[in-house]
């Protein structure tokens, strides 16, 4: 099974928030998400101990899926991005 894989990153981001926003991806059918680790080598008491999410889609997945993983994202971006 194909699946499409996109990549999400919020700059300044807590990971606690990313943590929720997966929480409520992982809910849409049809939806994987996986965390992208840190790799910056210095501390920045601003960035998030993550780097980004991965959310994969299945090859199978409906357009609402996309539809819903779009709408709670732009939720969060409208709420935590500055």
């Amino acid at each position: 099974m194909e699946q499409t894989k996109e990549r999400i990153e919020f700059a300044s981001l807590p990971l606690a928030v990313y943590r929720e926003i997966a929480a409520h991806l992982r809910q849409v059918e049809g939806v994987e998400v996986s965390f992208i680790p840190q790799t910056s080598q210095q501390f920045d008491y601003n960035q998030s101990q993550i780097g980004g999410l991965w959310i994969e889609y299945a090859s199978n997945s409906r357009a609402e899926s996309r539809q819903w993983v779009q709408q709670i994202l732009a939720y969060y971006r409208d709420r935590y991005v500055a």
